[in-house]
């Protein structure tokens, strides 16, 4: 299986580790996103007939845990990975004073599938825009994930209105993302996430568009794909 680390790119968030869990901080948009993502996807789970306690769920890419915690908040059975080790540090550091147990790995997801690990539940979130290789990224995902089991990608869209609003506007104009954050053209669109996924054997269920309200910073869903989207796909 071919790598989906891409290194520059670990690189890059590892060097935010230490400030990840500032409200403030460079990570803003991902703990006001946070609460959407991680409702839409638990309603989801729900919906597909999952129970959430003790569910067996793995984070990918979870960087300091934000979305992780929030999981294992609502009864989930966590597993977490990210290629940084600075990161991992930061976010075991965070569950363990918080009275969480999450397993925390530094890796990629190709290292759970030479384990033989399996997960009813799989989540990558801001991710499939960051790795070396999209296909074999969501190749390892699917061979991580149960039979019937489920997939949720956040990421976002490659249009002229993304490169306004998520280049150009947040890290440039309003600095809510540290410059270099994302690379636009490697940004996907829905049609080719379907694609890759439907190749990889995963069949897409549902997607939500995420948008910011530049006043309050506060996240709401809506049927616009066009910047920021959720993707929620079942293993067949």
């Amino acid at each position: 299986m071919a790598g989906t680390v891409l290194a520059s790119e670990t690189a890059k968030f590892a060097a935010l580790a230490d400030r990840w869990w500032d409200p403030e901080g460079p990570m803003k948009p991902l703990h006001r996103m946070n609460p959407l993502r991680v409702a839409w996807i638990l309603a989801r789970l729900r919906k597909a007939g999952f129970a959430i306690e003790g569910l067996p769920l793995l984070d990918v890419g979870c960087g300091a845990g934000i979305a992780a915690e929030a999981f294992a908040r609502a009864g989930a059975r966590v597993s977490a990975i990210d290629a940084a080790a600075e990161t991992i540090a930061a976010a075991r550091l965070h569950a363990e004073r918080a009275g969480l147990a999450i397993d925390y790995r530094v890796g990629a997801p190709e290292d759970l599938v030479a384990e033989g690990m399996m997960f009813d539940a799989i989540t990558a979130l801001e991710v499939v825009e960051h790795v070396a290789d999209r296909s074999a990224f969501l190749g390892a995902l699917a061979a991580l994930c149960r039979p019937g089991g489920m997939l949720f990608l956040s990421t976002l869209n490659r249009t002229a209105k993304s490169f306004l609003f998520a280049k150009v506007g947040a890290e440039y104009l309003l600095r809510l993302l540290p410059v270099g954050t994302h690379d636009w053209r490697a940004f996907v669109r829905p049609e080719e996430l379907a694609r890759d996924l439907r190749a990889a054997g995963f069949a897409v269920v549902d997607s939500a568009g995420m948008a910011m309200d530049p006043l309050s910073g506060r996240w709401r869903e809506t049927p616009d794909l066009s910047v920021n989207y959720l993707v929620a796909a079942r293993r067949v």
